[in-house]
């Protein structure tokens, strides 16, 4: 793998997650906040963490991977400057996820939680709906604060 093809990858998550939010609620112009590619071994979480360093700085690290601060992709949920690279995790078997920014969190909490493609995760600074279809390679978030706030970063 090479840079350009680590920005495709990012722009076919962002695709397919937006298809699969888009599919599933009416959220349909929620922007992309960050995306997140899974590592499925040792040898290519070090090969996407050595090539998201050609494409940005890490800002933020956490307990499963660092997240980067990039150069700006265009994708269909509009311009993405934060990338997270995930460790390699047995039950993580997806290309990766999407998190998109909601206009307001606690109607599409109150609206979608109930449906049976929706789980709800609760973190000690934020919460998360996750949204997942196993017809899809992919997950889907909506986390609240949206990770740009959390971190600090526009």
């Amino acid at each position: 793998m090479n840079l350009d093809e680590l920005k495709e990858k990012i722009i076919t998550i962002v695709a397919k997650c937006t298809e699969l939010k888009n599919q599933n609620t009416n959220e349909l112009n929620a922007p992309v906040n960050y995306a997140c590619i899974f590592s499925h071994s040792e040898d290519e979480f070090e090969l996407l963490i050595s090539l998201a360093n050609g494409l940005g700085s890490v800002i933020s690290e956490t307990p499963t991977g660092p997240i980067f601060s990039i150069e700006t992709i265009s994708t269909v949920a509009g311009d993405l400057k934060l990338l997270k690279i995930r460790k390699p995790f047995e039950n993580k078997p997806q290309l990766g996820y999407a998190d998109f920014t909601l206009n307001n969190y606690l109607d599409f909490k109150k609206k979608y939680l109930a449906q049976e493609k929706f789980k709800l995760t609760v973190r000690e600074n934020y919460e998360m709906i996750g949204l997942e279809d196993s017809t899809y390679n992919v997950l889907t978030y909506f986390a609240y604060p949206p990770l740009d706030e959390q971190l600090g970063v526009k």
